[in-house]
């Protein structure tokens, strides 16, 4: 082992997690951690639900292994691929490096299960104050705003 591979590259978490889509409506985390751990240690899975449905899954998944290589292993070996237990099907996968979420927030649960617009980011780019995006005043008269200003 040589020094450049003891010392994590910054960004290397986004290089190292692998985006797989094509996965059948039964495949769980379990099977997916079985199938894709021969090629490395795997520190995180995630499989969107559906905001309605939090058991049924979106068809895709993502892996994030601890070393890029071994997500690029995964990646040439399952591209194209029939998972484990489903072959004969027709339920080829696509694996690819994953994209970063544009609007995700990093840290924050899974960024799938909400809006974009619940996005601090997206917020201040794209929202404008009430008063310019043609809003009316819905509280009834005589009541208290949040200010603690009655309203006219």
């Amino acid at each position: 082992m040589n020094a450049q591979d003891s010392i994590p590259i910054a960004g290397s978490s986004k290089k190292s997690t692998v985006y797989i889509a094509g996965i059948a409506p039964e495949v769980n985390e379990q099977q997916l951690l079985e199938a894709f751990v021969t090629f490395g240690d795997i520190i995180d899975i995630k499989i969107p639900t559906e905001p309605h449905e939090p058991n049924k899954h979106r068809g895709f998944a993502f892996l994030t292994f601890a070393n890029p290589a071994d997500a690029q292993d995964a990646i040439d070996n399952y591209d194209l691929n029939e998972l484990p237990g489903y072959k004969g099907r027709g339920k080829f996968l696509k694996c690819s490096i994953a994209q970063p979420n544009r609007y995700g927030n990093e840290g924050e649960g899974d960024k799938f299960d909400r809006p974009v617009w619940e996005s601090e980011e997206w917020l201040k780019k794209y929202a404008k104050p009430l008063d310019q995006n043609g809003a009316i005043d819905t509280q009834p008269e005589g009541q208290s705003n949040p200010d603690g200003e009655e309203s006219s």
